[in-house]
């Protein structure tokens, strides 16, 4: 389970990839405009799921599974289906800025498990320290309304619940993707859920489709293969190379983006409550991500 070292391409690849999550939560904002949340997150990881099966139809990628793949395929599954669950119910609820801003409780969760799970990734001093601030952050978010028993602040804990179930699946990829191909890792979680998610949209989205507008098309479209379909792959094979601690330590870059995102195109307000958060999140990622310079050796002249 050695990880390698992150190379230049890979962290701007990673900055890149984490600008498109940042916008994925303005999309589902968006597409909640004509669908339910659940309704839409079933819609969403349709298309995706095709395009991933497409994909690996054309590649000619294995997809079969032993019997003991399958039992961590059905794990990573439920852990899937309740993450995305919470987090579109929640984003109903709160600002696409908020969410951003939990997501990024992320790391810090991360970091956490993996000292217990991962070999190798230990808790120290400073990055305890870091986890103090990213944490101050988020509690901040929940101050960021007049009325504490809002919608804003319900919708803001069940984004925590998402962030806290998205941060145990990601140390669980980490220890079973060696045994994967990652289109297999990122594909059977999304087909096992889809029917949990129009099935619970059947139930509560009321209604599970308002509109179809052009905005909602594109809001979809987005999602399914910019944000997942691409996003889930590139992550995980990220993740599988260079490990959960070192790729989300990148994350900070997720609300930085998402709050931008969600004033300019959503009209969000920017609040100091939310200002303080963005600071006190990116110091605890920085804190806990930044290392020392090595001393350049000085070798005698000859």
């Amino acid at each position: 389970m050695k990880d390698a070292d992150m190379t230049l391409n890979a962290s701007v690849f990673t900055v890149f990839l984490c600008l498109l999550f940042g916008g994925n939560g303005v999309a589902i904002k968006l597409g909640f405009t004509g669908l339910g949340p659940f309704t839409s997150a079933g819609i969403r990881f349709s298309m995706a799921a095709t395009a991933l099966f497409l994909w690996a139809w054309y590649k000619k990628i294995p997809l079969a599974l032993d019997k003991r793949q399958w039992q961590l395929i059905l794990i990573q599954s439920v852990l899937f289906t309740v993450q995305l669950s919470c987090f579109h119910i929640g984003l109903a609820r709160t600002t696409a800025s908020h969410g951003a801003l939990i997501s990024n409780v992320l790391p810090f969760v991360v970091l956490i498990l993996a000292h217990f799970f991962i070999p190798g990734d230990r808790i120290t001093l400073k990055k305890s320290m870091g986890v103090l601030l990213g944490f101050i952050g988020v509690l901040l978010l929940f101050f960021d309304a007049p009325d504490l028993n809002s919608d804003l602040q319900k919708g803001d804990m069940i984004i925590l619940c998402a962030v806290i179930s998205w941060s145990v699946s990601a140390v669980f990829v980490k220890r079973i993707i060696s045994g994967f191909h990652v289109i297999q890792i990122t594909l059977y979680p999304m087909v096992l859920g889809i029917p949990f998610l129009f099935m619970m949209g059947l139930l509560w989205d009321d209604p599970m489709v308002l509109s179809v507008t052009p905005t909602v098309v594109k809001a979809l479209l987005y999602q399914s293969f910019v944000a997942t379909a691409f996003g889930f792959v590139a992550w995980n094979t990220l993740l599988q190379r260079y490990g959960a601690t070192a790729l989300h330590s990148f994350i900070f870059i997720i609300p930085l983006s998402g709050v931008f995102l969600g004033v300019m195109v959503l009209d969000e307000p920017v609040t100091p409550y939310l200002l303080a958060s963005v600071g006190f999140i990116v110091a605890g990622i920085l804190v806990v991500n930044i290392r020392k310079r090595k001393k350049i050796p000085v070798f005698p002249c000859p």
